[in-house]
């Protein structure tokens, strides 16, 4: 039996569209091109010196008043078609295992009609204690006149939040694709005050800028996954959808978007105690290392998707370690505000507080924790070592 069966790709419907993006995913080759996440630029600084015991390192994180055993979100990536239902099964029961936090795919379909519903809610049948996230696409928000039908969606998988995802490339770009943008933010705000779940927004692979963010703070906003460039370019993705797709002049927008790495380093200077707010970075963490540096840059957790779509490829067993997301440690990371020089000078000191970092307990002042983007507190990561539960 395969998850992934052969289908047609002249069907317009919404579940064949989903199971052509799965199939194209897994069988083609949809990176970025030119351009990458940018973690690759920056270094964690070496501690040699740790004084600190790696079975005293809790990798522990709060996400949606629940406990993750690590800082990681598997975000959304598929339902409503039937091979849908087997992936989403198998992606829930790993998440439950290894105490993470997972998103589904895009809830458009089960808003069309019932019948791929079980595509979704399988989720929550099979991991009733992790966090869980909803998902629809900022065309459903636009012209929202009634939220009742999103909130049926929310209580279909027993969703912990509702994302919207923001994809304006990717309507663009899509033959059937709906590029009527105006109207989101208001949708948002509506969402924000009358859901009653957070709504996190997050783009899908071109990043969200600060000038964004601070829109979408301004409307209550406070859970965010820049989702920027560096991994999966669904720009890319649509482009090979299309007839003669290296010849498309479209393909031009293979590359669009803004660095994994820039991306989370705007939106985290935003944080302020006035004004905090939950940053995840998605978008080319291939490694408990990018991991590292996207939290020692400002983020509360990162996300990922399709390293663990390609384990269920291979018949993986769904074991984290085999994504090259686990055992690539990154226990000894270096000193905590050290982390990623030049960003955090030496004159940058004023009253002290206590930061751990990749099990490192450090005595240092408070200003300069924006690089990290919290107050301070207890930062633990440790290694990624993801054995057998």
């Amino acid at each position: 039996m395969t998850y992934f069966p052969s289908f047609s790709m002249r069907s317009p419907r919404t579940s064949s569209r989903k199971q052509q993006h799965v199939e194209i995913v897994l069988s083609k080759n949809v990176a970025f091109r030119g351009k990458s996440s940018g973690f690759e630029r920056w270094d964690l600084v070496h501690n040699a010196l740790p004084e600190l015991d790696l079975a005293e390192v809790d990798s522990s994180a709060e996400f949606l008043g629940k406990r993750l055993k690590l800082p990681l979100l598997v975000t959304g990536m598929t339902g409503g078609y039937a091979g849908a239902e087997r992936i989403n099964r198998s992606l829930a029961r790993m998440c439950a295992e290894r105490g993470l936090a997972m998103g589904v795919g895009s809830q458009r379909q089960a808003l069309e009609d019932a019948r791929f519903r079980k595509t979704y809610s399988v989720v929550r049948e099979v991991a009733p204690n992790i966090p869980v996230i909803g998902n629809i696409g900022a065309a459903e928000v636009a012209h929202l006149a009634d939220v009742g039908p999103i909130r049926r969606q929310v209580d279909l998988i027993g969703a912990d939040a509702l994302a919207v995802h923001l994809n304006p490339v990717q309507e663009f770009l899509q033959p059937e694709g709906t590029p009527r943008f105006a109207g989101v933010l208001n949708g948002i705000e509506r969402l924000v005050h009358d859901l009653g779940v957070p709504v996190v927004v997050k783009e899908i692979g071109a990043g969200i800028s600060a000038a964004v963010l601070r829109r979408l703070l301004d409307v209550g906003v406070r859970i965010v996954d820049v989702a920027g460039a560096g991994g999966t370019s669904w720009a890319g993705v649509e482009v090979l959808r299309r007839e003669e797709a290296e010849r498309d002049p479209l393909s031009v927008f293979w590359d669009w978007g803004i660095p994994t790495a820039d991306a989370v380093r705007q939106c985290a200077a935003l944080r302020t105690t006035d004004r905090p707010f939950t940053l995840i970075a998605s978008g080319g963490i291939h490694n408990g290392v990018d991991m590292a540096k996207s939290i020692a840059m400002g983020a509360d957790m990162a996300g990922a998707a399709r390293p663990f779509l390609q384990a269920l490829r291979l018949h993986l067993s769904v074991r984290l370690q085999k994504t090259g997301l686990g055992h690539q440690a990154f226990e000894l990371a270096g000193h905590a505000v050290n982390a990623l020089h030049p960003v955090v000078h030496e004159e940058d000191l004023p009253a002290p507080g206590e930061l751990t970092l990749d099990g490192l307990l450090m005595q240092r002042r408070q200003s300069r924790l924006p690089l990290f983007g919290r107050q301070c507190g207890a930062l633990a990561l440790g290694r990624l070592l993801i054995g057998p539960a």
